[in-house]
């Protein structure tokens, strides 16, 4: 694309545009552009930060850092370049280990990840591709590791992530420096670039 297909408002452009700034800063240590762009409608931006909030909050063994890498994973699956660099610098800045971080790629037979863990994964690349494809076998693994509320939460990440795969790679949002800087640090062994988000 030669340009966002909207672009972004200033941060300081509302009084909304400005609060929820301010919750992003702590999160990925900038506001996405994504944010800004929704805010030409602000129901349609507040309504994905309550949904943000309620999807990432911690209820227990499905930790902030597992949620990361997971959405990371979803965002991979759906061929999302803003929200892989988005969701590996999240899951960096949530204490995700080094080791998991430089090797989420290889989860299926890297000794650093559990086999609770390998259920989560498989089951976000299988949730995130077109067509569906969460089957039988998917599914009983990850019951094996997890309980219905914890499948919950997780499904939770794959589906938000979803909408923001979506939005981003139909908007065409200009990923922002810190991102990029993560994106290439963590992912760009693996053949990860900017795609349509460098202007």
């Amino acid at each position: 694309m030669k340009r966002p297909l909207v672009s972004p408002l200033d941060r300081n452009a509302t009084k909304e545009a400005s609060q929820m700034a301010d919750f992003y800063e702590e999160t990925l240590g900038f506001t996405p552009n994504s944010l800004f762009t929704m805010m030409h409608r602000p129901r349609i931006a507040a309504a994905f930060l309550e949904m943000n909030q309620a999807v990432m909050e911690n209820k227990g063994r499905v930790t902030s850092s597992l949620k990361r890498l997971l959405a990371y994973l979803s965002s991979r699956t759906a061929g999302c370049r803003y929200c892989e660099a988005h969701a590996i610098r999240a899951a960096e800045r949530y204490g995700s280990h080094q080791d998991k971080l430089n090797n989420i790629w290889n989860y299926k037979t890297y000794a650093a990840f559990s086999e609770a863990e390998r259920a989560v994964f498989d089951f976000a690349i299988a949730a995130s591709s077109i067509p569906n494809a969460v089957d039988d076998t998917i599914s009983d693994n990850l019951r094996t590791h997890w309980d219905d509320a914890e499948i919950v939460e997780i499904l939770g990440v794959i589906a938000l992530f979803g909408y923001l795969n979506r939005w981003n790679d139909s908007m065409g949002t200009q990923l922002e420096e810190p991102a990029a800087e993560d994106g290439k640090k963590y992912l760009g062994k693996n053949g990860w670039n900017r795609g349509k988000h460098q202007y």
